[in-house]
């Protein structure tokens, strides 16, 4: 493989937390070190002064393979990364039928490889059909590939339950993560409890049953030693558990979805269901609270929850309507409002879009360090654009930030040294 040059950077470090301007060398596939001279035979590529960062590895992402490729295939997933700088999907297991035998695992897994131009691994379910009840063959499925066991949005009733498959996931050394949230409280609710939720009529759910979803999980973790990912902390309510667990020395870590950094309760305005969320968009305080605990490192990692869902599941009644949304190309420039807004660096915000989850998976990703693999996004922080879901190169179109004017384009993507996008190509 050619070696590549990158000149004229402004390298965003966010093992070292530096932004600063640098050249940066790649050698078959893997950075080779910062500075010096082009080797012999380098293509030069002149980064114009613009961003160059470790490609996101985006936690959590939904792709409609097996059983819905008509809302998203493997293709059509790795394309829109790719457009949106996510150089690795860590996939969730809730297709059809779930990621929940070694056979289907590699299934996937196949498919990915054959049809991705990113990187795409795997979580399995944890329990069977993630029906919450009979565990998994987690030692199998970690054999065949799985980075992680969630359920994703099912939660289960059966703690007695959960407390085995914890203790028996331990014992391997496996990651679970969990959806922390009180799933009686939570059933059939669209929107969180306030006046707006009661002025407009959406059957709603107390911020505080994610509160008491997650201190239920922590307490299992603290009874069973397992390592433990909350996927998506959204409300100011879980922080003090989420902090607690951790300065009792807990293996515990937590992200947030960017569209609870980005956006509250308010957006759904008219019963727009394309701003339905799983759990549902908080309140302003919350959303604050939230951007505050990122920005102290309480929450680890931001991640997109890419949700697609056609038009046919979104074009009807606000509580009927599917939840949830497309944000594989969208996470980059919604995250930057984030930092023009003045809540958090550039190597802050990388911290939580790719080393803090390649860290906590184990992966050797989402870093600019001399061996790492030529995962990288080179973008323009400030670039200015107008959002047209039709644009989009997900099957399905139901972002949240339709027409909206968003800041931040990505201009280029390598996965492993090899150019998987280019603006304008």
């Amino acid at each position: 493989m050619t070696a590549l040059h990158f000149t004229n950077a402004r390298l965003i470090d966010p093992e070292a937390l530096t932004d600063e301007p640098g050249s940066l060398t790649v050698q078959n596939g893997t950075i080779l070190g910062r500075g010096g001279k082009a080797p012999k035979g380098a293509t030069v590529i002149d980064c114009g002064g613009k961003c160059l960062a470790p490609g996101i590895v985006d936690w959590g992402v939904k792709i409609g393979e097996p059983g819905e490729r008509h809302r998203e295939s493997f293709r059509s997933a790795g394309l829109a990364a790719a457009a949106g700088g996510v150089t690795t999907i860590i996939a969730r297991p809730d297709t059809l039928p779930a990621i929940d035998t070694p056979e289907v695992l590699e299934f996937v897994t196949r498919r990915a490889a054959e049809a991705s131009p990113v990187r795409i691994r795997h979580m399995a379910a944890l329990t069977k059909g993630r029906q919450g009840r009979e565990m998994t063959e987690i030692g199998f499925l970690l054999d065949a590939g799985a980075i992680a066991f969630t359920d994703a949005f099912h939660v289960s009733t059966d703690t007695k339950g959960l407390s085995r498959a914890l203790t028996y996931a331990r014992s391997l050394g496996a990651l679970v993560v969990g959806h922390p949230q009180e799933p009686g409280l939570s059933a059939g609710a669209a929107a969180t409890a306030g006046k707006f939720a009661s002025f407009r009529g959406i059957p709603h759910v107390s911020p505080v049953a994610e509160r008491m979803g997650l201190e239920r999980d922590l307490a299992l973790v603290e009874m069973t030693g397992a390592r433990y990912h909350a996927d998506q902390i959204t409300t100011a309510r879980s922080l003090p558990a989420l902090r607690r667990a951790k300065e009792a020395g807990l293996d515990v870590t937590a992200g947030t979805s960017i569209h609870h950094l980005t956006l509250n309760e308010f957006d759904v305005g008219d019963y727009r269901t394309f701003f339905k969320m799983t759990p549902p968009l908080r309140s302003e305080d919350d959303r604050q609270a939230i951007i505050a605990a990122l920005a102290e490192g309480l929450i680890d990692v931001i991640a997109s929850f890419h949700t697609p869902a056609d038009e046919e599941s979104k074009r009807l009644p606000f509580e009927e309507a599917d939840p949830g949304a497309v944000a594989l190309e969208t996470i980059l420039p919604a995250a930057m409002r984030l930092c023009h807004g003045g809540h958090i660096g550039l190597p802050q915000l990388f911290r939580a879009l790719a080393l803090n989850p390649a860290n906590r998976l184990g992966l050797p990703q989402g870093r600019l360090s001399d061996g790492a693999p030529a995962d990288l996004v080179l973008f323009d922080p400030d670039a200015p654009f107008l959002m047209d879901r039709f644009k989009l190169r997900s099957k399905s179109k139901n972002t949240p930030f339709d027409g909206a004017r968003m800041e931040g384009k990505v201009l280029a993507t390598w996965v492993g040294g090899a150019e998987v996008f280019r603006s304008g190509a």
